[in-house]
C-alpha cells in the first residue's frame, strides 16, 4: 500500500486571506519541502484573468507582445526560482522548425508572426463578431438607400420663386401639401365632350420598332406653330363662359399642375380670377408651366449657372424643344388628316400648325358647379377600324452621369430600370403627363426616349425608343390616384369660390412643400404692369413658423424667364 502524502504544515493567517507575512518557523522550514519566500500574486476584480496554467506559450520570440493578463502568473523573471531560470535558458525543443505557412488565402497574407492556437469557443466568438459587423454594415447601407427617397430635398439655394412677391400683395392663406394627401373626390365618368377643334395626323407605327442600334435623328419643325394659350385668351372658352356652360374654366396643363402639386419641387404659380360667379384659372405669359422640368425630383443637384447647358432653366427649354419636335416627327406627315367640328381656334388662315386637337370637356363638381377644361391630344391611330387618340411626350437624357444609367446600353436589356430611374428623377413631370392623358381621354400615351448625340451638344438629338402605355394602367403603376387628384382640385375650387371678386395668385413655395394664396392688384401681370426687382431686404417674407423668426424664405426674381424661347 502506498504511504500517505505529506502536505506539510499549512500556516494559519488570522488577519486575512493568503499566507501570512512571516508564517514559517525554522522548524517548519526544515520540515517543509517548499522554497522560502515564494511571492504571492495579488489581483483585483477589474483585472482579466488568463489561464491558470498555460503550457502552450512560447517565449522564443521576445519581440512578440505579451498578453498583459498573463503577467500576473509569470514568475520566469523572479529571483525565487533561480534553478528553474537556468533550466529554461538551457532548454531547447527537439523540433525547432517553424510551422509551415499557408501559400494561399488572403486571410493569411499579413499574419507573419506565430500565434497562439485559439480555443474553439474563441474561434466561434470571433466568427460571430465578424458576422454581426457584416450584418450591421448591410443594414446601414440598406437603411441609407431607403432613406434617400425621404431625405431632405436638394439645397433650397438653387430654387427660386417663379414670381416676385410684391409688397402690395396680401397673403390670404397657405396650404401644406400634407393636407392634399388626405383629399378624395370622385367625378362622374365619362365627362361630357362639348366641342372638338383642330386636326390630327396619324401615328407612324414604324417608330415602335426604333431601338438604340437603329436610332433616328430628331428633326426640327421650325415652320409649324405651337400655341400655349391661357384660359381667358381662348375664344372658345370665352364663348362657353358667355353661354353659362360651366362655373370653373381651366386648361389641362393648369389642372395637371394642381393635381400633381404634392410631387412638385420647383416653384410655380397660377393666376385665379373671380368674375361674378365664375372662376378662371390662368397662367402668366412666360410662366413655368410653359417649360418642362428635368430632374426635378432627383437628389443630384444641377448646375446653378443659368447659362450652363445642364442648368434647370436650360434643360427646361431643351425639353420643351424636344417634345414639340418629337410630337411631330412620329407622325405620317403626308397622309390623311382627321378633322373635327371646328379648325384650330388659334391659327390664322393658311398658317401651318402642329398636329393637335383640342377637346373641351365638362366635369360635374357639384349640383350647380361644372368645370370645363381644354385638353390636348397630338395624334390618332386606327385599330380594328376604331380610332384611338394618342398623347406624345418625350423623356430626354442629357448626361448619363447624372442619372447613372446609359440609355444606349440599358434600354434594350433593362428598360424597366431606365423607367424606374426616370420615375425617381422626374416624378412630377411623368405624373402631369399621365393626368393630362386621363383628362383628354386618350387611349394611349406614347413615351419617347430622346438623348443627345453628345453630352455636351444640346442642339442635336436622337430618338432611341418609343414605348406605349395605357394611361390608367400607367397611373396605377406610378401610384397616381385619380380620386386624390380631383380632391385637390375640388378643395382649391371651393376655397377660391369663397373669395371676393378680384385677382389672386397661387404660388408654390420654393423651399417648402406648401402653396400660398395672394390677393394681387387687378392690373397685375398685364402688359402695363411692370414687376420691378426688389432688394432682398425689401422683399416680402412669409410668416415664420418659429417664435424666434424661423428660417428666412426670401424669394428671388426670375426676370430673364419672362419670354418663351420655343426654339431655344
Amino acid at each position: 500500500m502506498v504511504g500517505g502524502l505529506d502536505a506539510g504544515a499549512v500556516p494559519f493567517n488570522p488577519d486575512g486571506w493568503g499566507p501570512p507575512d512571516s508564517s514559517t518557523t525554522t522548524a517548519d522550514a526544515n520540515n517543509n519541502n517548499l522554497p522560502l519566500n515564494v511571492p504571492f500574486a495579488p489581483f483585483s476584480r477589474s483585472e482579466k484573468l488568463g489561464r491558470i496554467a498555460d503550457w502552450t506559450r512560447n517565449f522564443n520570440n521576445a519581440a512578440r507582445s505579451k498578453n498583459p493578463s498573463d503577467s500576473v502568473f509569470d514568475f520566469s523573471n523572479d529571483d525565487s526560482f533561480p534553478a528553474s531560470a537556468d533550466d529554461d535558458s538551457s532548454f531547447r525543443l527537439v523540433d525547432g522548425k517553424p510551422p509551415p505557412k499557408p501559400r494561399f488565402g488572403p486571410k493569411w497574407r499579413f499574419q507573419q508572426q506565430r500565434q497562439l492556437p485559439q480555443r474553439r469557443d474563441e474561434e466561434v466568438e470571433a466568427k460571430r463578431r465578424e458576422a454581426e459587423k457584416e450584418r450591421a454594415r448591410r443594414d446601414r447601407q440598406y437603411h441609407q438607400n431607403r432613406s434617400n427617397a425621404n431625405q431632405t430635398r436638394r439645397e433650397a439655394a438653387v430654387f427660386k420663386s417663379s414670381v416676385d412677391i410684391q409688397p402690395e400683395w396680401n397673403m390670404l392663406d397657405q396650404i401644406p401639401f400634407s393636407a392634399f394627401s388626405k383629399l378624395s373626390f370622385s367625378v362622374p365618368e365619362p365627362p361630357e365632350d362639348l366641342l372638338l377643334c383642330g386636326a390630327l395626323e396619324f401615328y407612324d407605327r414604324s417608330y415602335d420598332r426604333v431601338a438604340p442600334k437603329n436610332e433616328r435623328r430628331l428633326e426640327r419643325f421650325k415652320n409649324r406653330n405651337f400655341f400655349k394659350v391661357t384660359t381667358t385668351d381662348d375664344p372658345v372658352i370665352r364663348r362657353l363662359a358667355n353661354e353659362d356652360k360651366a362655373t370653373v374654366f381651366a386648361t389641362d396643363a393648369i389642372l395637371s399642375t394642381l393635381m400633381c402639386a404634392p410631387r412638385s419641387v420647383y416653384s410655380w404659380d397660377i393666376v385665379v380670377q373671380r368674375v361674378g360667379n365664375k372662376l378662371f384659372f390662368d397662367k402668366r405669359d412666360g410662366s413655368q408651366l410653359d417649360f418642362l422640368s428635368v430632374h426635378e425630383t432627383s437628389q443630384e443637384p444641377l448646375p446653378e449657372a443659368k447659362d450652363d447647358i445642364n442648368s434647370a432653366y436650360s434643360l427646361g427649354v431643351e425639353a420643351a424643344f424636344i417634345n414639340q419636335n418629337f410630337s411631330q416627327q412620329v407622325l405620317i406627315r403626308e397622309g390623311d388628316k382627321v378633322t373635327f367640328d371646328e379648325p384650330n381656334p388659334f391659327a390664322n388662315e393658311g398658317e401651318e400648325v402642329a398636329s393637335v386637337a383640342y377637346r373641351y370637356r365638362r366635369w360635374k363638381l357639384d349640383d350647380d358647379m361644372y368645370l370645363v377644361a381644354r385638353c390636348e391630344v397630338q395624334s390618332v391611330v386606327e385599330v380594328n377600324k376604331q380610332r384611338s387618340f394618342l398623347t406624345l411626350n418625350a423623356l430626354n437624357e442629357f448626361d448619363p452621369k447624372y442619372s447613372g444609367l446609359d440609355w444606349r446600353r440599358k434600354l434594350e436589356t433593362q428598360r424597366g430600370a431606365v423607367l424606374a430611374t426616370e420615375l425617381k428623377n422626374n416624378a412630377n413631370k411623368l405624373a402631369k403627363w399621365t393626368s393630362q392623358a386621363l383628362l383628354a381621354g386618350a387611349d394611349m400615351m406614347k413615351l419617347g426616349y430622346v438623348s443627345r448625340v453628345h453630352p455636351r451638344d444640346h442642339f442635336n438629338h436622337v430618338i432611341l425608343s418609343v414605348v406605349g402605355y395605357k394611361p390608367r394602367e400607367f397611373a396605377a403603376q406610378i401610384n397616381l390616384n385619380t380620386s386624390n387628384m380631383w380632391g385637390i382640385v375640388k378643395s382649391i375650387v371651393d376655397l377660391c369660390m369663397k373669395l371676393n371678386e378680384g385677382k389672386y395668385v397661387l404660388v408654390k413655395d420654393p423651399t417648402k412643400p406648401q402653396v400660398r394664396i395672394y390677393e394681387v392688384p387687378p392690373d397685375a401681370f398685364e402688359n402695363d404692369y411692370v414687376e420691378e426687382p426688389l432688394p432682398e431686404d425689401e422683399q416680402v417674407q412669409p410668416p415664420s413658423e418659429e417664435a424666434n423668426g424661423g428660417e428666412e424664405n426670401a424669394v428671388e426674381e426670375k426676370v430673364e424667364e419672362k419670354e418663351v424661347d420655343a426654339q431655344a
